[in-house]
């Protein structure tokens, strides 16, 4: 296939994205909506999930304005249904009796994650979801209800909330507000027991709320954290700008490349930041927001991987150009940022509920193929680079590339040590009932980001002495100054020359 045909795939790909993203008009995170949604059967049961977050328990601030009008929700934790309504199909309804109070019943179920063995007929030795006649002789349940074996120690949950159906009315509503009194993993079921509710469709919406925002519980830490991001990339832009605008006139084209990354940097963090404190204050998260911050996530992760394959490779210090590589290395980016960009928006422009395992697949499968290209392209260009900085023994290069090699081993060593923590972490807790430390998986990598971008800042600074890591076309870059003699035989100079022309081949090989 053509690099043309390739890059005509890669842009067709990206279109598909932006054009399925910009159906979406906003994002709901702790606001789960319903839109005309139907329930599955499951046992004897019929279904629906309707969302589940951590949640802390409520605040309650009792000063004298804590209660006042203007200030309801400070230090408050609850699930509030608005309007949530349930519409039986019309074959349904027409069959009730229109003098009857009550023709139907579906109920609102919330749980923490750690009663889910209190839902159902477990206790009973039995699968059923619905109390039968034969369940409610036993005095254990009411027939028509789902199964609840209810919390001695608090006998207010696992929480029933019922709607009921009235006369030939095909449609019922629940408008409640359930405050959070202990820390936890909620679950939110609607179910029903009665098979001529069949068809039955949910609409409407519920609000989850923390008691400092409506950020669900495993992302508020996050905000914090990227505030904390935002200053240290702030302190790093700073130190690098005041060295940059110190010793411009010894600036080498490297440094703007590194320049370029850290703003990326502040912008991305800041954004981000940005992003879920707008989604702590309202509850849900605008397209145009997160498109950004996502975008920014992308841009500075492909630009981020281009500058370590750049180093690597030598430019700037053992060659001049990439060559023939340009456009491999161009090509290479283009397509991870639009493989990273479909990710990031995948995991971010759609509700806090976590996707299906396989839909997920097929969009970390791309990042991660291109990421492992990534690692073995820069470790294979940085083996060549060593090959040509001792054959020619530029000790004080050679000496800054191993130290550049040994943090990027360590950080390859970290990230294949944290890929397994996650696997297990994910694997271990299924339910999520660790949400309170899962805003670590996340938080971690962009920490490992930060601390390499340090590391290339700290060994490529600005210097008064450029050529000490440089590359210098004058003396074919073949000798480092501190290693140059005045006293050079004409032997010397051949074997130079003759390796900058085989260099130079190399070159124009890749």
């Amino acid at each position: 296939m053509l690099w043309s045909e390739k890059l005509n795939w890669v842009v067709f790909y990206f279109v598909g994205i932006l054009c399925v993203c910009s159906l979406i008009t906003n994002v709901s995170g702790s606001i789960h909506e319903y839109k005309n949604e139907a329930f599955y059967p499951k046992s004897n049961a019929f279904f629906f999930h309707g969302g589940s977050e951590g949640l802390y328990a409520s605040k309650l601030l009792h000063s004298p304005d804590a209660s006042s009008s203007d200030k309801p929700l400070k230090g408050k934790s609850f699930i509030r249904f608005e309007t949530v309504t349930f519409v039986r199909p019309k074959e349904s309804a027409s069959k009730q009796n229109e003098m009857q109070t009550i023709t139907g019943m579906v109920e609102a179920i919330i749980l923490e994650v750690k009663e889910r063995e209190r839902i159902g007929g477990s206790f009973l030795k039995t699968d059923l979801l619905c109390c039968t006649h034969n369940l409610s002789k036993e005095g254990s349940c009411s027939v028509g209800e789902v199964i609840i074996h209810v919390d001695p120690e608090n006998p207010k949950w696992p929480r029933r909330i019922k709607a009921f159906f009235q006369g030939t009315n095909e449609e019922t509503q629940i408008s409640e507000e359930v405050e959070i009194e202990r820390t936890g993993m909620y679950y939110l079921y609607f179910m029903y027991c009665d098979p001529q509710l069949k068809g039955t469709m949910i609409k409407g919406r519920t609000v989850w709320k923390n008691p400092d925002g409506y950020l669900p519980g495993k992302m508020a830490p996050l905000m914090t954290f990227y505030g904390l991001m935002s200053l240290a990339y702030l302190v790093l832009g700073l130190a690098w700008f005041l060295r940059f605008v110190q010793l411009w006139k010894d600036i080498i084209q490297l440094h703007y490349y590194i320049t370029g990354v850290i703003a990326l940097g502040m912008c991305e963090v800041a954004v981000w930041y940005f992003e879920y404190a707008n989604f702590n204050s309202t509850g849900s998260r605008p397209m145009g927001i997160t498109l950004w911050a996502v975008t920014f996530t992308s841009v500075k992760k492909t630009v981020s991987r281009l500058l370590l394959l750049a180093v690597s490779m030598g430019y700037g210090v053992v060659r001049p150009t990439l060559g023939g590589l340009t456009f491999k290395v161009i090509f290479l980016g283009l397509v991870y940022f639009v493989a990273s960009e479909a990710l990031e928006m995948f995991e971010n422009l759609g509700n806090i509920n976590d996707f299906s395992g396989k839909a997920k697949l097929f969009f970390v499968l791309p990042v991660t193929v291109l990421d492992v290209c990534f690692i073995l392209w820069i470790f294979s260009s940085l083996s060549r680079t060593l090959e040509k900085l001792q054959m020619r023994r530029n000790l004080a290069k050679l000496e800054l590339y191993r130290k550049f090699t040994n943090a990027l081993a360590a950080c390859v060593l970290l990230s294949i040590a944290w890929i397994g923590f996650e696997l297990y972490f994910n694997a271990t807790d299924p339910l999520n009932e660790l949400w309170q430390i899962a805003w670590i998986i996340p938080a971690f990598w962009a920490l490992l980001a930060f601390i390499l971008l340090v590391v290339i800042c700290a060994l490529w600074a600005p210097s008064r002495n450029p050529t000490r890591y440089a590359y210098s076309e004058e003396m074919g870059d073949d000798f480092d100054e501190e290693t140059v003699s005045l006293t050079s035989s004409g032997i010397k100079n051949v074997e130079m020359a003759a390796n900058l022309g085989e260099d130079l081949e190399e070159d124009k090989r890749e």
